[in-house]
């Protein structure tokens, strides 16, 4: 199991430039990869009916994301969620709700005064283990 990730600025950017302008809901996507290298971020509508504190991937964009990603030569890496009131660690439900073992799952904290958090876990069998992200330049 990955106990390091290597995550360019750019992608880090865009992930928290996402959770940033979604301050009251959660927003929520996947984050793609070739030769297990993240590249590319999809950015997915959160239908969850409560999505202040939940979310659920649209379906028919989840879909369509993972047929881009084939057609692209990429992978599934990570499913991304954000917490705009809670901090960056798997909630119950999250554990809970966990489908793809393989991904990892990035969370994004807007609730660490003012500053964003991104934290990276492997979920498996409904308990998580941290994954250290370190930021690269590429």
């Amino acid at each position: 199991m990955t106990t390091e990730i290597q995550l360019s600025r750019k992608l880090t950017s865009q992930l928290l430039h996402l959770a940033q302008i979604s301050p009251d809901a959660e927003v929520c996507g996947l984050v793609s990869a070739k030769n297990n290298v993240p590249i590319q971020c999809y950015p997915i509508e959160n239908v969850a009916e409560q999505p202040q504190t939940h979310f659920t991937l649209n379906p028919k964009q989840q879909i369509t994301a993972m047929k881009q990603m084939r057609e692209n030569g990429e992978e599934l890496f990570a499913i991304y969620h954000s917490h705009p009131s809670a901090p960056a660690c798997p909630s119950t439900l999250d554990l809970e709700s966990a489908t793809y073992p393989d991904a990892l799952h990035f969370i994004i904290s807007l609730n660490t005064k003012g500053i964003l958090e991104l934290r990276a876990f492997h979920i498996t069998n409904q308990s998580a283990t941290e994954v250290r992200i370190v930021l690269s330049h590429t």
